[in-house]
Parts: structure tokens; C-alpha cells; sequence
């Protein structure tokens, strides 16, 4: 009787746990998407951007389940190290060392809830950093910690 009540409560057991499973179907498992290829989507690969001047990003998310957050990072790229996701290279300046580079960062939490999102931030330019070769980079996060990365090149002119 003894074995038959384990047995029992082992059974009873494996349906709760089995119960208590996901469905894998159900679990998102896709990337979100950064589109920066509307009309008025700011910046774009070599993008020439005037320092001392204010910009607006400008990008559409999208996710298949639902997106979390976003982060924005503009830092100097004197040296040619790539972080570049597009296929078209621009004309880069010589190698340099920096003396007063651009250093920009900042996440946004995007309002639950959302599959798209236009997202727009204004950026100032500060008007005594170094001129050249920058990097641009979007990082776009879901709800489920997937993370999608866009990293564009971009000069900062006089």
C-alpha cells in the first residue's frame, strides 16, 4: 500500500511540474528591429552632423512580442575601431588621438506594452569637442532581454 501511495504521489507530482512548463511555443525568441531607413529617420551611416548645433535621433523599433528599452552612445572613433553593422564604409580621417571627444550615453524605457515605437531624442552637439570620426551606436533592447544593435558611422564637422 505503502509503494502505491508513492507512486500515486509521484504521478501527481510529474502532472503539477509538467504543468507549471511553458509552452516553448509561446517564448519570444526574436530579435527587435531598428529601422532607420524611413525618410526621416536621423542619423544614417555617414551622416555629417555640425557641432555646437542640436540634433534629433529619429528611429522606428518594432518587436514581435514587446519592447523594453533603447540606449544611445556617440563616442569618438579617431582610432578606426569598427562597431559598423552597414554595408557601406565612409571616408575616414587619418588616425588621431582625441583631446576634448564627444562622450554621449543614455537609456530610455520604452512605455510597456508597445510592438513599435518611434522613438526621438533631442541630442546637443557640444560646440568645443573634437571634429571626425564618430560612431554612432543604437541599442535596442525587448521585454525579453533580446538585443538588436545598429552601429553607424558619422562625422562631426565645423
Amino acid at each position: 500500500m505503502k509503494i502505491l501511495k508513492f507512486l500515486l504521489g509521484l504521478l501527481a507530482c510529474t502532472f503539477f511540474i509538467s504543468s507549471c512548463e511553458s509552452d516553448s511555443s509561446e517564448t519570444d525568441k526574436e530579435y527587435p528591429v531598428i529601422d532607420n531607413s524611413t525618410t526621416n529617420a536621423f542619423p544614417i551611416q555617414c551622416s555629417e552632423i555640425k557641432r555646437g548645433q542640436k540634433i534629433t535621433f529619429r528611429a522606428r523599433f518594432t518587436d514581435n512580442a514587446e519592447l523594453g528599452s533603447y540606449s544611445l552612445d556617440i563616442h569618438h572613433n579617431f582610432d578606426h575601431h569598427t562597431h559598423s553593422t552597414e554595408v557601406n564604409n565612409c571616408i575616414a580621417e587619418p588616425v588621431k588621438k582625441p583631446l576634448n571627444p564627444m562622450l554621449y550615453i543614455n537609456s530610455v524605457t520604452i512605455p510597456a506594452g508597445q510592438k513599435s515605437y518611434e522613438a526621438t531624442q533631442e541630442i546637443n552637439i557640444p560646440a568645443d569637442i573634437d571634429l571626425g570620426d564618430y560612431h554612432f551606436m543604437i541599442r535596442l533592447t525587448d521585454k525579453e532581454g533580446w538585443q538588436t544593435i545598429k552601429g553607424l558611422s558619422i562625422k562631426i564637422i565645423e
